[in-house]
């Protein structure tokens, strides 16, 4: 796969394919624009180069229509602002005006397209659609991690009508910690998997119990794991169709020689209103009518102390239900013990970092991935469809 240092940029028309799919307030403001920040280094280098940049993106749903409210216009607010350099937004997606837009640009110049997804065609990786995006871009460049595991028409399709086809620093960032943590990852390699279900990260454990030294469970999903060793949990959250599944891991990891950390205490509550009650109790003393919403002090012991001698340390998914602050500690605790190691840490999952940035130590950790579904189709050992069509591509 080509990287954009690898290319010829000069005076050509370049499009891009970012993920600026940020959070907004009620008044259109960005609420956080690292993503917007995180592609700069690309942006810069290709105006370095004196390329012509054209930036495609999506943001939100609208299923194939407009909504003004999913306009990217505060993105191409923000990243005027960044850059300091003025960035046209164009009318639309595609059509007669927006190749007027991008048939006057001069080297230097950056448009923005609008929202992708304002066309039905972008999910459904349509050829015409994809063949007009195309045609507008000398060179594509793929950016856009985030987006990494869909197969679309702005970052599968295009690849077959481009000439010349590659990715982009924060791409080759992305791809080069996930290497370095489970391909040739230094050793005790340690993950940690938390979030609400098993069903969303099955394959992802399967496939990591076969390359992990140890596994920290925590999260919704852990009761699952405890009731598959016959723990009563009362009303906490278990997928009952996937207990068998839970065994099975926990044998592969028995066989492999896999340590397996689980709760050993949590907080508990009748239920996830904030104002609720807590106590905190073993894991064998969960009251039948209660749940447990957060790891307790023990447990936090635990994973700190499995943690201790770990050279590389991969975490998906909070411990807890961390946006209460009742149930936040043991996701805010580990955060501090991931970054006081002297792992290699990666993380990922929207969730895991917004638990990050609320404890402080955005800044301590390794890497922050910014995808959440590609990060995960990693971890789960597939090869994501973006990054295949850019293989394909040379």
């Amino acid at each position: 796969m080509k990287y954009i240092d690898e290319m010829d940029l000069k005076g050509k028309r370049v499009l891009f394919r970012f993920d600026f799919n940020v959070p907004l307030d009620a008044n259109q403001n960005i609420t956080d624009d690292t993503r917007i920040r995180s592609v700069l280094p690309t942006i810069n280098y290709a105006l370095d180069e004196n390329a012509k940049v054209i930036i495609a993106s999506h943001l939100g749903r609208p299923k194939g229509k407009f909504v003004e409210k999913m306009s990217l216009a505060p993105v191409a607010k923000r990243l005027s602002r960044l850059l300091g350099k003025s960035v046209t937004l164009a009318k639309d997606v595609t059509g007669p005006e927006v190749r007027k837009t991008v048939e006057a640009m001069k080297p230097g110049d950056i448009v923005m397209l609008e929202n992708l997804r304002f066309d039905a065609r972008e999910e459904k990786n349509d050829e015409e659609f994809s063949r007009e995006l195309a045609s507008y871009a000398d060179v594509y460049i793929d950016d856009a991690f985030g987006n990494a595991h869909r197969s679309h028409a702005s970052n599968v399709g295009i690849t077959k009508f481009v000439p010349t086809c590659g990715a982009g620093f924060l791409m080759k960032k992305e791809l080069t910690y996930f290497s370095k943590a489970l391909e040739k990852p230094a050793r005790p390699l340690v993950a940690i998997v938390g979030g609400s279900k098993v069903s969303g990260k099955l394959e992802a454990l399967a496939n990591m119990i076969k390359r992990v030294n140890k596994m920290v469970i925590g999260g919704g999903m852990a009761f699952t794991f405890l009731k598959a060793q016959g723990v009563e949990v009362g009303k906490s959250i278990v997928e009952e169709e996937l207990i068998e599944k839970a065994r099975e891991v926990l044998e592969t990891a028995k066989k492999l020689g896999v340590k397996v950390y689980l709760p050993v205490d949590c907080v508990i509550a009748e239920s996830k209103d904030p104002e609720a009650e807590t106590k905190i109790v073993p894991i064998q003393e969960i009251n039948p009518q209660w749940m447990g919403l957060d790891i307790g002090p023990a447990t936090i012991t635990l994973f700190t102390e499995a943690l201790n001698n770990a050279k590389t340390i991969v975490w998906n998914g909070p411990m807890g239900v961390f946006e209460i602050d009742a149930f936040s500690r043991g996701t805010s605790a580990l955060a501090h013990s991931v970054a006081n190691s002297y792992a290699l840490s990666i993380v990922g999952g929207g969730d895991t970092d917004v638990a990050i940035d609320k404890a402080g130590e955005r800044d301590n950790m390794s890497y922050i991935s910014t995808g959440g579904g590609a990060f995960l189709e990693l971890l789960e050992g597939k090869e994501l469809p973006a990054v295949k069509a850019l293989k394909k591509s040379k």
